[in-house]
């Protein structure tokens, strides 16, 4: 496949310029990762309401203050890049917060006596799996539009429950009787629909590395993040789009 065009990218695009092009890929960045970052910035401690605000701000000032640089695309995994500049971001605003508190005359505990928070191994890991949700879903969303049609989709509607993120997962007998198809045609549909979903998932995998050389790395990374949950990208992860 040919390497597609990457996150950096898109933020390069979105951090230069405030045209049309420069705002669709602003929206991507914030469908693509709104979802891990306000999850992040919720284990740290806030609330939800402060964490939707905090997520919109930190996506504008990665634009505002150009934090991405030459330096950043070369450290390669967009995902590391975001966690990092968002804990970073976190520590501002808790040290923000706090002087605000002083200003105003509110008692308060000096910044010195209290650490701020740094992110441990268990937000990270956290953080990664709220990513790896995001992959996952992205790439069956992608196999969902290439079902055309009613009849298509109602066929998507059963076939789908092969793919990682079903609830629970048919016979192929019970699949076969409920589309009035053999078996045999089953089967090959179901491993022909895994086989794009694997293509698919790459792809939106290598949007989140600097080269192609990083990809084998990650997707070792994405299966190692899924296998505490049960899920090897041909086994069913419970609980995944299961409103889609």
């Amino acid at each position: 496949m040919s390497f597609p065009t990457t996150h950096w990218s898109a933020l390069a695009r979105a951090t230069l310029n405030s045209d049309l092009p420069a705002r669709r890929a602003l929206d991507e960045l914030c469908r693509r990762y709104w979802s891990p970052l306000k999850q992040f910035i919720r284990w740290r401690g806030y609330g939800d309401a402060d964490a939707e605000d905090l997520t919109q701000e930190f996506i504008l000032y990665l634009l505002e203050h150009s934090t991405l640089n030459a330096v950043d695309r070369q450290k390669g995994l967009f995902r590391s890049f975001l966690l990092g500049a968002l804990t970073r971001f976190l520590c501002d605003d808790f040290d923000r917060r706090n002087a605000q508190k002083r200003g105003k005359g509110v008692t308060h505990v000096s910044v010195d006596v209290v650490d701020v928070p740094a992110a441990n191994a268990t937000d990270s890991e956290s953080f990664d799996r709220e990513w790896a949700l995001v992959i996952l879903e992205n790439a069956f969303q992608q196999v969902q539009k290439e079902f055309e049609g009613d009849e298509a989709q109602n066929r998507f509607a059963v076939l789908r429950n092969f793919l990682p993120g079903a609830i629970e997962t048919p016979t192929y007998e019970a699949a076969a009787a409920t589309l009035g198809l053999s078996v045999a045609a089953v089967t090959s549909e179901v491993h022909r629909m895994r086989q794009r979903f694997k293509v698919l998932l790459r792809e939106e995998v290598a949007r989140t590395v600097s080269s192609p050389h990083e990809l084998a790395v990650e997707m070792a990374y994405l299966r190692t993040v899924l296998m505490d949950r049960g899920n090897d990208l041909g086994t069913p992860q419970k609980g995944l789009h299961a409103n889609s």
